[in-house]
């Protein structure tokens, strides 16, 4: 798998929704040990802590009006070696589209859909190797 900067090493990357990634993070570094590697300001956090990862990302307040909808809550991010033919794979066996394939800038080919059950999944493929500097991250 390539390495890219903007991205954790990490194969499988939980997503945790909080309304406050900042004092969410601070909290997750401060309780159960994790480190922050990197801060994308007002929206996520990648937290480390061994070999494994986690991001907290920011979600929306919800009124109480509705039950919070599953991605705002926890979606998971997997890493792949080939994210086209895994896309595909996943379209033939009925996942559910939410964001097609997409190069970012950050150094990263990703597309999102919703399994059976209706949970997020975002996977995700390195295509180069970007300094988190170079698209608005702080790296720690």
């Amino acid at each position: 798998m390539r390495s890219n900067r903007s991205m954790p090493a990490s194969t499988i990357i939980p997503e945790l929704g909080y309304r406050n990634v900042d004092e969410a993070a601070q909290w997750l570094c401060a309780a159960f040990g994790f480190t922050v590697r990197l801060r994308i300001p007002g929206h996520r956090v990648q937290l480390v802590r061994g070999a494994g990862t986690v991001i907290a990302r920011e979600t929306p307040a919800w009124d109480g009006a509705c039950p919070p909808a599953i991605e705002r809550s926890f979606a998971v991010t997997v890493r792949v070696d080939d994210l086209d033919r895994h896309f595909e794979q996943a379209m033939r066996e009925g996942a559910r589209l939410l964001r097609p394939p997409a190069d970012y800038p950050y150094g990263e080919r990703q597309y999102s859909c919703r399994d059976v059950g209706g949970h997020v999944w975002t996977f995700s493929q390195s295509i180069a190797d970007v300094a988190p500097e170079d698209w608005g991250g702080i790296a720690s």
